[in-house]
């Protein structure tokens, strides 16, 4: 087994990732609240197992962690158990948006025969709407007591990340180091755009939050997260390997057990300085669980990880996805031109004032309603470029109609929410139909 010892087998590990166009793949993660149906309380973990139970009949087969069930697999998919007992579906790599919505669309489907059966509401949006932090039941997954008594060290809402947050991931490829300075230029410089489009987490404890997307609130005030400034560098895979190294350990995983990291950054593990795991060195399987411990709105692994759009419902479920796709995959240069001329404290102070303002934050003179528009019309041009036709005879570009209906109408999911609710105060308007 190898030993990761040295920054140069950190930057090797980020140039395995390398791609050809062609091979180029989609993978999505998408999370969601489950409640109790009769008391619109956030459902346990004793429920929470006989879901995964009930999965079984549709071919999934269950993920173990000391004799309990964490998750499911089938295929290249998974579903995890979050700390709150949110739900993660992680999606195989796929070949195009059609592929990766029909994915989405048949999980969907599994998901809702099951949760009907065992009358459990989904709700799909970035922060709960309901619950106050106490009153949310944990798992037996083990790293979760480890983050949940050391995450707040570092960031005053770290639990609320992790137990009333849902987040949309979506992860790319690159073809070179050049490929993926681009990308990852791009999608840091976008993220207030990505947070106001997406904002979908206005209610919190059954009011108004004074926020459109109150998960990126969370989020900016997390242990480990937020939009570092070398992000806006010229950041190859060497920049990024120091960044790594420099990065404090979350935990490790040490024999049967997990370890906390909090006093150590990754080199003193490369160096084999860590007493309390016996001075062992880390493997790439250490290696990897730290890439995914950095929670930062975008990180690079062996691809590319976006992860400033909160959850939303079936309806714009693969317009984030497509929006991003579009722009990365079918029109990088021209989307590069144009993210190239905005100024880093700009984008960092829209970044801040995004999830409360959405549209209306400014960025380079411009409010983000803006930018949206002519980042949306820089991915339609992709997606058409790209070409890819469904068995119906659509192209990619189907998956941006809900966004062009937001931007038409000046609204975000997070004002369809406040509408909704704020007419009946009926909790179940907040609950998937």
């Amino acid at each position: 087994m190898t030993m990761i010892t040295s920054k140069e087998q950190i930057i090797d590990y980020f140039k395995s990732g390398i791609k050809d166009t062609k091979d180029f793949r989609i993978g999505i993660e998408h999370e969601k609240f489950l409640f109790n149906n009769k008391n619109n309380q956030r459902v346990d973990y004793s429920k929470i197992k006989q879901m995964f139970e009930a999965m079984f009949e549709f071919g999934w087969n269950p993920i173990l962690e000391n004799e309990n069930i964490i998750g499911l697999n089938k295929g290249g998919k998974n579903i995890t158990l979050e700390p709150g007992n949110q739900i993660e579906l992680s999606g195989e790599k796929l070949n195009h948006l059609h592929e990766a919505c029909a994915e989405s669309q048949d999980y969907l489907f599994e998901l809702r025969q099951v949760t009907q059966k065992l009358d459990i509401n989904i709700v799909s949006a970035g922060f709960d709407p309901i619950s106050k932090l106490d009153e949310i039941p944990n798992n037996p997954k083990q790293r979760y007591k480890l983050m949940t008594k050391d995450m707040p060290l570092g960031g005053e809402l770290s639990l609320d990340m992790m137990y009333r947050t849902c987040g949309t991931q979506l992860n790319l490829d690159y073809k070179s180091e050049d490929d993926f300075i681009k990308k990852f230029k791009i999608v840091n410089s976008i993220v207030p755009i990505s947070i106001a489009l997406f904002a979908n987490s206005a209610i919190v404890e059954k009011k108004k939050s004074n926020y459109l997307s109150y998960r990126s609130k969370v989020w900016q005030s997390t242990s480990r997260g937020g939009l570092p400034k070398i992000f806006f560098e010229k950041l190859d895979f060497e920049k990024y390997a120091e960044f790594v190294i420099n990065f404090p350990i979350l935990f490790i995983q040490h024999e049967a057990t997990y370890v906390s990291g909090r006093k150590y950054v990754f080199k003193d593990f490369m160096e084999g300085k860590i007493n309390e795991i016996e001075n062992k060195l880390p493997t790439e399987n250490d290696l990897t669980t730290h890439l995914s411990t950095i929670f930062t709105e975008n990180r690079l692994k062996k691809y590319i990880e976006l992860r400033s759009m909160d959850t939303c419902g079936w309806d714009c479920l693969c317009s984030g996805p497509a929006f991003y796709i579009g722009m990365l995959y079918g029109n990088l240069d021209e989307t590069y031109e144009v993210i190239s001329k905005w100024d880093k404290d700009k984008i960092i102070n829209a970044y801040l004032e995004a999830p409360q303002k959405g549209f209306n934050t400014q960025l380079m003179g411009k409010d983000l309603l803006y930018w949206s528009k002519t980042l949306l019309n820089l991915s339609k041009k992709g997606l058409e470029q790209r070409d890819i036709i469904s068995k119906h005879g659509k192209n990619e570009t189907l998956f941006l109609n809900h966004l062009n209906k937001l931007i038409d109408n000046k609204t975000t999911n997070a004002d369809h929410m406040i509408n909704k609710f704020s007419k009946t105060e009926d909790l179940s308007e907040l609950y998937d139909k």
